[in-house]
């Protein structure tokens, strides 16, 4: 028989084998998309390429391999849903995933496809459980999300100057700020910024609530530059910052921030956490605003290090050699949270120490595969696993599965 019949024959037998169910290449049940077989309890495999996706990092003293991407996180949503343009993501108490999304136009015909609400909400293994908003609602120009101690979720709005309270399910609860109205010189965006108003903000980018008093320090940061505090009402209390000067800048000079108050963190021990931009630093004070620390990480790429970027005529990222724009920052979830993580424009995830600045560890590589990161917003969950949304890239899981 000749090698090409013989091989005919055994096709026909593999395809009435599977019709007929005796069969099958792969494996079956609802975990098929994970390689396993139904029912199995079997581990994720660790990420192969986890330290292949930091090579080359010369100024990194050593490449973590804590971080394993889980490219199965989260599941397929309902209705033939895609995401949109994600902006924040957060973790309640229960471990359910908030991601906030624009979705200010439908999704393209060809797509096939259409977006969900703004809000949406995963369980832990990565199901959606439920969704709201409308954009309508909702500020324009979302920033990031934060849910307090009391699972209330917070979201800002840059282009409406406002950031607002809502209950876990969607209830609005509290607006500080005035819609439309900005800190400015003519109480527009256009105006200069003034760094001043106790009841206006200015393109607001973050915020977190204080879990000891219910206090909220809003990163009034892409207009303004400085981090305003309110109480649980939202009347005003106090601000850290002001507006630096260029030579401030290339001196890290505390309390003075160059551009971009862009995310915060609070440790358990009363230390407020400012990731500055374009200033290339986080900033760490005390809550009553007392500068404590300068804490920054270096660039991957050193031919960049000196790069000076423009923005509405404004001259940003001052010469400070070798460090790296902070685009986004998280607490560790240790008891002593002893590490605090900087996220960076190259793809980079930093684990440094809290308490002194000291770089441990990096990971992660720039680009739009599975485990390569492109950074809008930043989370964590109690296991010490961290998630990643950017706008046009979707949200990635990254499973701690080791030590540092």
């Amino acid at each position: 028989m000749k090698a090409g019949t013989i091989f005919s024959v055994l096709v026909m037998i593999m395809t009435w084998s599977i019709v007929a169910g005796m069969w099958s290449p792969f494996p079956s049940g609802e975990n098929l998309l994970r390689g396993q077989a139904a029912g199995s309890t079997a581990a994720l495999p660790q990420d192969p390429y986890v330290k292949e996706r930091a090579a080359g990092a010369d100024t990194v003293p050593r490449i973590t391999t804590k971080f394993h991407v889980d490219p199965w996180w989260p599941k397929p949503m309902p209705n033939d849903w895609v995401f949109g343009s994600l902006i924040g993501v957060c973790v309640d108490s229960k471990e359910h995933v908030f991601v906030v999304q624009e979705v200010n136009e439908a999704a393209a015909p060809w797509q096939g496809n259409k977006y969900g609400p703004p809000v949406l909400e995963f369980d832990p293994a990565g199901t959606l459980v439920n969704s709201w908003g409308d954009m309508k609602s909702l500020p324009a120009g979302l920033s990031t999300c934060h849910v307090d101690y009391q699972d209330n979720l917070w979201i800002g709005g840059a282009e409406d100057a406002i950031v607002q309270k809502y209950s876990h399910d969607g209830k609005l609860l509290l607006t500080i700020g005035a819609r439309g109205k900005f800190d400015t010189s003519d109480g527009t965006a256009k105006g200069n910024a003034l760094n001043a108003s106790q009841t206006l903000l200015n393109k607001p980018i973050d915020m977190l609530v204080d879990p000891a008093n219910g206090d909220v320090y809003v990163a009034d940061g892409e207009g303004n530059h400085r981090v305003a505090v309110f109480d649980r009402s939202g009347k005003f209390l106090r601000q850290i910052g002001r507006q630096a000067t260029k030579e401030e800048a290339e001196k890290f000079v505390g309390g003075a921030f160059t551009n971009f108050v862009d995310h915060l963190a609070l440790s358990k021990d009363g230390l407020l956490y400012v990731a500055e931009r374009d200033g290339k630093r986080v900033q760490v004070f005390d809550k009553m605003g007392n500068f404590k620390l300068n804490i920054s990480v270096p660039r991957r790429r050193k031919e960049l290090a000196e790069k000076v970027y423009h923005r509405r005529e404004v001259t940003l990222a001052p010469n400070i050699p070798d460090k790296s724009e902070v685009f986004a920052i998280l607490l560790s979830r240790d008891p002593a949270q002893k590490y605090v993580y900087v996220g960076t424009p190259e793809g980079l995830i930093w684990t440094v120490e809290r308490q002194t600045g000291k770089l441990v560890s990096a990971f992660g590589q720039k680009g739009y595969g599975a485990g390569e990161i492109r950074i809008s917003s930043l989370a964590i969950n109690a296991k010490g696993d961290i998630f990643i949304v950017a706008e046009n890239r979707g949200i990635q899981k990254f499973r701690a599965v080791g030590e540092d």
